[in-house]
């Protein structure tokens, strides 16, 4: 096992020191019992790591350590259950929609609903359902912080969705036009989402409701997300690939376009394995988004 050096390590926003890793270490040593989520949680409780509305970080503890143990900081207990995706395991219940396809202008619509759903299980099961079946990209479940949106019409048809998770780690146009190092990213993170899916139901052909769906999510995203999870979001990312999407919705509501990713995997060790280009895009919820992600 590696020795930690002196300097700081920062993992999942929290920064580390040797005492930190020698007491998980001993926490992992006294406790040989202990599966890999009693080792979280008990951390978490240790250190009262919590999220601004007193939920314990238990996710968050979990990947420190597994990125712990990946350095090989650390040895955690060999995994008792085989990770597996929950909709993948179990399935998605089938919905029966209404497809008769809906033209015309934006306002004939009559009132729409926006409604975050993610703690509303009959309206989230809908939207994973729609995501799965209509979704180029599927859909694979949520991890850590996430947000969940329907778009519905008067008569409670289902227009569109949009799921917001996890940031990416890395991504190199939109780092370098936050303007942070390494360090202030790992801290700081969590105050970026991602809009990992975005999907107005194929039977839908109203021009410009994508982009006044995009208006209204964004102008209660951040609030939404300090209800539920006890902290402001300040800056939206996306990735749209090029060879599919123009970003037109995207740009009609003023994200900016900084840059475009590799075409690589993360997974791609190698630096062999190519995967579409994608374009990306930001969205600043607050002016003063730089000053609270450089802290």
């Amino acid at each position: 096992m590696l020795l930690m050096t002196s300097e700081t390590l920062v993992l999942q926003g929290r920064q580390l020191e040797s005492a930190d890793i020698v007491r998980i270490r001993k926490l992992i040593t006294d406790n040989p019992k202990w599966s890999r989520r009693r080792l979280s949680k008990a951390l978490c409780d240790e250190w009262g790591w919590c999220n601004g509305k007193g939920q314990m970080k238990d996710m968050a503890a979990r990947s420190l350590l597994l990125k712990l143990d990946a350095r090989a900081l650390i040895k955690l207990p060999v995994r008792r259950q085989v990770a597996s995706n929950r909709m993948l395991s179990r399935g998605i219940s089938p919905q029966c929609w209404d497809t008769t396809p809906v033209m015309g202008k934006l306002r004939d619509l009559g009132p729409l609903t926006v409604q975050e759903v993610s703690q509303e299980s009959s309206a989230r099961l809908r939207l994973a359902a729609a995501l799965s079946e209509f979704h180029y990209l599927g859909y694979r479940g949520t991890v850590g912080e996430n947000l969940q949106y329907t778009v519905t019409d008067a008569k409670g048809r289902l227009l569109a969705c949009l799921l917001f998770g996890s940031a990416a780690w890395k991504c190199k146009p939109r780092d370098e036009y936050i303007g942070w190092d390494a360090e202030q990213r790992a801290r700081n993170l969590y105050l970026v989402t991602n809009n990992t899916r975005y999907l107005i139901m194929p039977w839908i052909r109203v021009p410009h409701l994508s982009s006044w769906i995009l208006g209204q999510v964004l102008r209660r995203l951040s609030s939404d997300w300090q209800r539920k999870y006890g902290h402001s979001i300040y800056l939206v990312e996306t990735f749209v690939e090029r060879n599919r999407f123009a970003g037109t919705s995207y740009k009609a509501s003023n994200w900016i376009r900084p840059g475009t990713t590799t075409g690589r995997s993360r997974q791609d060790r190698s630096h062999s394995l190519r995967v579409p280009v994608k374009d990306v895009y930001l969205y600043r919820l607050n002016a003063r988004f730089r000053r609270e992600l450089l802290a």
